[in-house]
């Protein structure tokens, strides 16, 4: 039987920050060294401290193939991604989901690379770090650009199941963290929701959400769980986001993050300036741009204003993070197609998305 509402979530992040403490996280920034001292008081300032610094530990494990994998498990393409009406939705490439149904990353077909396979020690299978990701319906798309996004209902599928289990596979690979094998996919209203302190949503910017699920979003997040929300682009999804936010958390405001954030230098120590930490979807990266013109877009027009980076959150009273949104970046895609394009792995996947990603759980899980 499930703990009490009240009381579970914040139970389960101590949980988290133990498993992150298990012997220490022997784990450096590519080329950078340890992030000594980075977290906040109250944080635990030694889990970045490994016992000798080893030069671009973390690039030779990443640049390493995933063992285990299901290898190029291509569902066959459905074209126009869209909700097909009643539960069925039509993903990015793996084939039709029902979404009421699915439960776990595992049991859907990869549509990149193929996704890796591990299991964790008898007994301990429930003492784990859990990807859980959130569904929810979305309406048609209404940006002016890109022009074959337009009228399409893209939503809570987009990267999945790739993104979820090649992110927790890193996780157990690069830091003493153990992370659940299988992911998880969970309805906003589902009790088991505040089983899982991290909750993950996705182009959220047009989501539709009824009462039943405000009200079961707005009760987790008062028990002390957390919302990570990222690719969603430009001013019209992120009024939608806002929109839906004020329903859940009507006192609450959103707080931009600087660079200076513990977040951004608990695990990885990463440099600014913020907007260098920006990731596009790898299908609208400009791959001819220079870096060193700061005037040179990053990717396809993603719609109004979609050109900055931003990083902003909704505090509780003690200035912990409840929601926190990644706004105009695709974080996701750097763990999702990690195995497709070396370019975009060396630019991105490396020396963005997993560290963040990483700094993200870690930060969240124990603050």
């Amino acid at each position: 039987m499930a703990a009490s509402v009240t009381t579970l979530p914040p139970v389960r992040r101590a949980l988290a920050a133990l498993a992150l403490l298990g012997g220490g996280l022997a784990l450096t920034g590519a080329g950078r060294g340890p992030a000594s001292g980075a977290c906040a008081p109250g944080g635990i300032s030694a889990v970045a401290a490994p016992a000798a610094p080893v030069p671009d530990r973390n690039a030779a494990l990443l640049a390493q193939p995933a063992p285990g994998g299901r290898g190029p498990v291509r569902a066959p393409r459905w074209g126009n991604e869209s909700d097909a009406g009643s539960s069925w939705v039509r993903t990015e490439g793996s084939g039709m989901i029902d979404e009421n149904s699915v439960r776990t990353a595992r049991e859907v077909d990869s549509h990149s690379t193929g996704t890796p396979e591990w299991s964790n020690p008898a007994g301990f299978e429930k003492d784990v770090f859990t990807f859980a990701r959130g569904v929810f319906k979305a309406g048609p798309t209404t940006a002016p650009s890109p022009v074959f996004h337009r009228g399409r209902s893209i939503g809570w599928w987009v990267d999945f199941p790739d993104a979820d289990l090649n992110l927790s596979y890193r996780l157990q690979q690069l830091t003493s963290l153990r992370a659940d094998p299988d992911g998880r996919v969970l309805r906003l209203t589902e009790p088991e929701l505040h089983d899982y302190p991290f909750l993950y949503l996705t182009h959220p910017g047009y989501s539709i959400l009824n009462d039943a699920e405000v009200a079961s979003l707005r009760k987790y997040l008062l028990a002390g769980g957390v919302i990570a929300i990222v690719d969603f682009w430009n001013s019209i999804e992120w009024n939608g986001l806002a929109a839906q936010m004020r329903r859940i958390l009507p006192e609450r405001n959103w707080t931009d993050l600087s660079i200076e954030h513990p977040l951004f230098h608990c695990v990885y120590d990463l440099k600014g300036p913020l907007q260098a930490l920006q990731v596009p979807t790898m299908q609208f990266w400009n791959r001819a741009r220079n870096p060193d013109d700061p005037s040179a877009p990053l990717q396809i027009d993603r719609g109004p204003d979609s050109e900055k980076l931003s990083v902003r959150a909704l505090l509780d009273d003690r200035g912990r993070i409840m929601v926190i949104a990644f706004h105009n970046s695709d974080l996701s895609d750097g763990w999702e197609r990690e195995g497709e394009n070396a370019d975009y792995f060396a630019t991105f996947s490396e020396k963005i998305s997993y560290p963040l990603g990483i700094n993200l759980i870690f930060y969240l899980m124990t603050h």
